[in-house]
């Protein structure tokens, strides 16, 4: 399969309009009908449950004819070209649509293969513009064969990036940009997939499907579960409840380090100087190839357990890749928080030490104002709890005894909540923190900032406080310096982009 190279002129779109367009490998329609039976199978057991019933077993013919057909129908319907001015992909069975894509407009392209699509040596191949993209508005190409996945992928980013010439004065042919490798994936790493929550989610999924199902009941009433469940009872309530919190804690523990060591295992990160590409999975594979030109920072989440452990994430904020999509901007998954800082300098070395600086706080106002957030709950519950007592009813001890653990837990977190929150301003650099429960530093180039807002709610204006908002392409597309003195904020912005806030001279 072959790319024509990015044209403008009207030329190239006559050329375009002439070219035939091509449909996805035929192996596609042996995945879809597998893909379609795993996602509709409470159907056919429904359907199967009903024949069974009946002695009519025509309804899980009817389910599995249904999705054959429509894998066909996929297949027929779905069909792409790749022109000089654009990449179309026309889809729809009933309604017809087609997805036109500028090659200009091409930020990254993700390669993707789940097991089935490894058997039968395809691929999955999805072009990112930088928008969000809603259903049924993805150029997603499912599926590919394999084998020119990798020069498919080349050539599309080839346009977001500006080719170097082949030769220089005497006919010499450059050599290629060297690769660097920036990370690699360390088993050991697999000892903070516990801190995740991953496990519990999983766990907390799999315990809603079974009440759904209505097998709850049928586990439950088993002999084994009831014999166990017999036997930790007769230990005592406290005993029961905490053998019960370990054993969700092993089983969801587990669960994250099997999902840790298959969705992350093989990762890589390298970077040739135009293009940043992350590959990773062992028995599904992603590859995601960044145009390097594109990087406006780096983002270092430590959630609040991931924190105790001693780890971190890094990502990375791309224009035209959104923070919010799962995965899509990943450079390392949970790791040692120095792995994490180490690639995070490599990855932006005019900021190597963003990372690690001390930040600056924000004063007693922000402080205050966090404590005056964390405690005003645990007020209205112990004013709640006074006016029961007070009125003649019984309050037991232990009430009050919950009501001071929440006002110190509450104090707790709004000095950690504190004690994240700083920013960091040089020229052509912003750096902010902030949060407890999911603390996150953004490093981000201030030239890909295209608007400077400052905000301030009626309770900051009260307190003399304001956001300074950071508007970007990138990431999230805002990132937010909070409760800063008013009077500092546009002093922040004028040091990260030197003349940006010029055009409000005096108003400030």
């Amino acid at each position: 399969m072959s790319l024509p190279p990015p044209e403008n002129s009207a030329a190239a779109e006559e050329r375009e309009e002439a070219m035939p367009w091509s449909r996805l490998d035929r192996r596609m329609l042996l995945v879809h009908p597998v893909t379609e039976v795993v996602r509709l199978l409470p159907v056919l057991v429904v359907s199967l449950v009903v024949g069974s019933t009946s002695g009519n077993h025509l309804w899980s013919a009817i389910v599995l004819a249904v999705v054959v057909a429509a894998a066909i129908a996929r297949w027929v319907t779905t069909s792409y070209r790749l022109g000089p001015v654009h990449v179309q992909l026309r889809t729809g069975v009933l309604q017809k649509k087609v997805l036109s894509i500028p090659r200009g407009r091409i930020r990254s392209v993700d390669v993707q293969a789940k097991p089935l699509h490894r058997l039968l040596g395809l691929a999955v191949l999805t072009v990112g513009t930088g928008q969000h993209a809603g259903k049924g508005e993805t150029f997603e190409l499912n599926a590919l064969d394999a084998r020119v996945v990798p020069a498919l992928r080349e050539e599309l980013l080839a346009t977001a990036v500006a080719p170097l010439p082949d030769s220089v004065d005497g006919g010499a042919v450059l050599p290629a940009p060297p690769v660097r490798e920036l990370a690699r994936v360390d088993p050991a790493w697999v000892r903070y997939a516990p801190f995740t929550l991953t496990g519990l989610a999983v766990v907390g999924a799999a315990a809603g499907l079974l009440g759904q199902s209505g097998a709850a009941g049928a586990v439950a009433s088993s002999a084994v579960v009831d014999d166990t469940y017999r036997r930790v009872v007769s230990l005592g309530v406290s005993a029961a409840v905490a053998i019960a919190v370990v054993a969700v804690l092993v089983v969801s523990s587990a669960i994250a380090a099997v999902r840790y060591l298959l969705v992350y295992g093989n990762l890589r990160v390298t970077d040739d100087g135009e293009r940043l590409r992350v590959e990773h999975g062992v028995i599904s594979t992603r590859h995601t190839s960044y145009d390097r030109a594109r990087l406006r920072g780096a983002s270092i989440r430590r959630p609040l357990l991931l924190r105790l452990a001693g780890g971190a994430r890094l990502d990375a904020v791309m224009t035209g890749v959104s923070a919010s999509e799962h995965e899509s901007s990943l450079i390392l998954p949970p790791a040692p928080r120095s792995a994490v800082t180490s690639t995070a300098a490599t990855l932006l070395p005019e900021a190597a030490d963003a990372a690690t600086l001390p930040l600056v706080a924000h004063g007693p106002i922000a402080r205050r104002r966090r404590l005056t957030r964390a405690l005003l709950p645990v007020a209205a519950i112990a004013a709640a709890t006074v006016g029961w007592a007070v009125s003649g009813r019984p309050v037991p001890g232990w009430t009050w005894i919950a009501v001071g653990f929440l006002a110190v837990a509450a104090i707790a977190l709004a000095l950690d909540r504190y004690a994240a929150l700083g920013h960091r301003a040089h020229p052509g650099l912003l750096v902010t923190e902030h949060g407890s429960l999911d603390r996150r530093r953004v490093v981000l180039d201030a030239r890909g900032v295209v608007a400077w807002t400052v905000r301030q709610t009626f309770f900051q204006r009260r307190a003399g406080v304001a956001t300074l908002v950071a508007a970007t392409a990138a990431g999230t597309g805002a990132y937010r310096v909070l409760d800063v003195p008013v009077d500092r904020a546009w002093a922040i912005a004028e040091t990260a982009a030197p003349g940006a806030t010029d055009v409000w001279g005096g108003d400030r």
